[in-house]
C-alpha cells in the first residue's frame, strides 16, 4: 500500500508528520482517528482530525496536499454521503398563541 507523510495541526499532535496510508484515489481519508489509552484503565479517548488541503499553486491553483487539523468537536463529520432526500425536513414554526386566524383580503365579516 501508498503512504504519504501528512503534517498535524492543532491539539496534541501539532507539529507532527505521520505516514497516512492512501486510499485507491490517491488521498488519504477525510478524517483520521487515533485512540489514546486511558492511564487509569478506562475507555480510551479518540483525536480526530479533518483533512484540509495543504496550500495551493500561485499559477494554476492546484492543490499541494493535504493536512490533519485537530477537530475539538469529536464529530469528524458522519463519513457518509450527503444526498438531498436523506436531509431532515425543517419543522414548520407554529403559529403564535394569540395570532388571527388568516382571512382572505376579500372577507367582509368584521
Amino acid at each position: 500500500m501508498k503512504s504519504q507523510d501528512t503534517p498535524f495541526e492543532g491539539g496534541p499532535m501539532d507539529g507532527r508528520v505521520l505516514p497516512v496510508l492512501l486510499g485507491m484515489t490517491g488521498h488519504p481519508p477525510k478524517t483520521y482517528r487515533i485512540p489514546v489509552p486511558d492511564p487509569a484503565g478506562g475507555p480510551p479517548t479518540v483525536l480526530v482530525y479533518r483533512r484540509v488541503p495543504r496550500g495551493q499553486s500561485k499559477r494554476l491553483g492546484l492543490n499541494q496536499g493535504w493536512k490533519y487539523v485537530y477537530d475539538a468537536t469529536g464529530r469528524g463529520g458522519d463519513g457518509g454521503p450527503m444526498w438531498p432526500w436523506s436531509r431532515k425536513p425543517a419543522a414548520d414554526p407554529a403559529p403564535a398563541p394569540d395570532a388571527a386566524p388568516f382571512r382572505k383580503p376579500d372577507d367582509t365579516q368584521g
